[in-house]
């Protein structure tokens, strides 16, 4: 039996859900808006954890669970506590989340993916120090609220793009044009800029010992946002030289996340780049037009099918892309 929490509606949390189905692997859902419906209480008594999750549906021992895939969102961001939020339903909100991440933390099952690997989403120059590790290439990249530091950069490389430097979303844009005009902003705020490396983009998933790549065509410098750039966007499974596919698997061990969304971009002279590994991939945005079945090979490694990518029950983001 595998359990899966966050928001039944949103994509990655319904493509589970709908694989988990469609395999008739017994599951269990926990709504996290359901804020009124839902308990957990745990016992550890040394090594060993005790504990029973109850919902509207019934009642369950946790250690009846394989696998635990965890898409969960802040409580202050659930709409069905009010606006303002109602204190009470807030505060059983808050200690529903804490309690479910305080779980999945020492949960001797496989999880997808625990808070403390996340973290490393936190710190992308971090990321980049593993992904180098990992026999992968990073572009050329400055961290910096300086702005004579960005326009010095800029000059070396040519063409710079510029991004967070955390796990906060933000439109990768090319600095030019007005953005120029406007770097002296960039004091109030470290920002990462690195050197535009031309290309082809592939977003890999990696579920345990699985890698499936998805082959990006889209003219526009941050794809995931090609529509508002009024920009086409198409995608296609593909695959990735046996190197690179040990090198994606290897940074995902290294990360400690079984399941991770890697962004690469194979350069016109065959070259490789890592941008980022996203411990919490929107994978469903890629299997709805490939047709990928990236959702099934999930489901399958929370299951216990195959092997951990981190050995034994493994150890594995809130939401990213």
């Amino acid at each position: 039996m595998i359990l899966i929490c966050g928001i039944p509606s949103e994509g990655p949390v319904a493509g589970v859900v709908a694989a988990a189905e469609a395999a008739g692997v017994p599951h269990v859902v926990l709504n996290q808006r359901q804020v009124d419906e839902w308990t957990l209480a745990l016992d550890l008594d040394g090594e060993f954890l005790a504990g029973t999750l109850r919902g509207p549906d019934g009642e369950w021992d946790v250690s009846l669970f394989a696998g635990i895939y965890a898409r969960l969102v802040e409580p202050r961001t659930l709409p069905d506590l009010g606006d303002p939020p109602d204190p009470a339903r807030l505060g059983r909100a808050g200690a529903l989340y804490q309690a479910l991440i305080a779980w999945l933390e020492v949960a001797p099952c496989r999880v997808v993916n625990r808070l403390g690997p996340s973290a490393t989403n936190m710190s992308k120059p971090f990321q980049a120090q593993l992904i180098t590790e990992c026999g992968l290439l990073a572009p050329p990249t400055t961290v910096t609220n300086d702005p004579d530091e960005v326009r010095r950069f800029a000059a070396e490389h040519g063409r710079v793009i510029y991004k967070s430097i955390s796990s906060t979303r933000s439109i990768v844009r090319e600095l030019r044009g007005s953005r120029i005009e406007e770097l002296e902003r960039v004091r109030h705020l470290p920002t990462q800029f690195q050197a535009l490396v031309p290309g082809v983009d592939v977003r890999v998933h990696v579920v345990g010992e699985e890698v499936h790549a998805t082959e990006v065509v889209s003219a526009a410098t941050d794809y995931r946002y090609a529509g508002r750039d009024s920009e086409d966007l198409e995608m296609r499974a593909c695959t990735v030289p046996p190197e690179i596919e040990a090198s994606c698997l290897a940074l995902s061990a290294a990360l400690e996340l079984p399941v991770c969304g890697i962004d690469l971009r194979r350069s016109p002279d065959g070259r490789w780049f890592c941008f980022e590994a996203n411990p919490s991939p929107a994978y469903s945005f890629y299997e709805d037009l490939t047709g990928q079945p990236i959702g099934q090979a999930l489901v399958g490694y929370l299951a216990g099918n195959g092997a951990s990518a981190n050995g034994g029950g493994g150890h594995g983001d809130g939401a990213s892309d």
